[in-house]
């Protein structure tokens, strides 16, 4: 096992990623991925408030945050008026200059993450929970990080008005706190894009509950034939990306855990009043 130490940017902590992990096939298909394994930062080093929520974003510091297979918070992500803003350009996902999604580097079970949110006119972004690090190997042997969303649920961030994602998908499903591509969130109460929202995202011993603006908006159960049926009819299903359906149908793999995340999609996002709390 090969093994490199990395300072995380701006946190105190350190890490080890490893180049190895838990390694599989995806189903029918013989594509080889790892489940790249790191030291993860130490919860306890982190404030609890009142409430029991730990809170992992001091709104000064990237404390705890990298990048998505990466050693660094990428410079496209910044510290704006207590919150963290992703400077996009507009171009979507396939944009130039040092981005890519930002994890805290610590895995989570069972547990209640709470978030403030808003949007530029037009945005789109996500939140990741339970996701895991997976590599690939190109043709030329080369290890490459396959998307962070083929291997966890995500909570859809959106400007509904505006993105033309709001009109696609079904029913709604690619909507603000939708899980993306699968349910949509109902009712559907988001703010207009320039406004704060509060998101909420429950997850315990499989049940999944997203909240938007404090209302329950979609509960689903992981890890269960309905939750398979559900893969199976998404962009993600066994015969359209059989990779992402292998990943997201044992998603937070063995021990059931795994990384909170925000995208890069290219738009202005910002977050804020991050904190989690977890279930005994």
């Amino acid at each position: 096992m090969k093994k490199a130490i990395y300072p995380l940017a701006a946190a105190a902590a350190m890490f080890a990623v490893t180049s190895c992990g838990n390694n599989g096939k995806a189903a029918d298909n013989g594509l080889e991925y790892t489940v790249v394994e790191a030291e993860q930062v130490n919860l306890a080093d982190f404030p609890v408030d009142e409430e029991g929520y730990h809170v992992i974003f001091d709104g000064e510091s990237f404390n705890g945050w990298r990048g998505y297979g990466k050693d660094h918070v990428p410079s496209k992500w910044t510290i704006e008026d207590g919150a963290i803003k992703f400077n996009g350009t507009g171009g979507g996902e396939a944009q130039e200059g040092d981005g890519g999604d930002i994890i805290f580097a610590h895995k989570f079970k069972n547990f209640i993450f709470e978030f403030g949110w808003k949007v530029e006119k037009a945005a789109n972004s996500g939140v990741f929970y339970l996701a895991q690090e997976v590599t690939t190997k190109d043709e030329n042997g080369q290890e490459r990080y396959e998307p962070i969303y083929i291997s966890c649920p995500e909570y859809q961030i959106l400007d509904n008005e505006n993105h033309p994602d709001s009109f696609l998908g079904v029913d709604g499903n690619r909507k603000s706190a939708s899980l993306y591509d699968m349910i949509p969130a109902k009712p559907q109460n988001a703010k207009p894009w320039g406004e704060w929202n509060k998101g909420k995202i429950m997850v315990f011993q499989g049940t999944v509950i997203h909240y938007q603006n404090d209302e329950n908006v979609l509960e689903y159960h992981l890890w269960t034939p309905r939750w398979t049926d559900m893969l199976q009819a998404s962009k993600f299903s066994q015969e359209n990306w059989p990779l992402a359906f292998e990943l997201l149908n044992n998603c937070g793999g063995e021990n059931h855990e795994g990384y909170i995340g925000f995208q890069d999609h290219g738009d202005v996002v910002y977050y804020k009043n991050i904190r989690i709390k977890l279930f005994e």
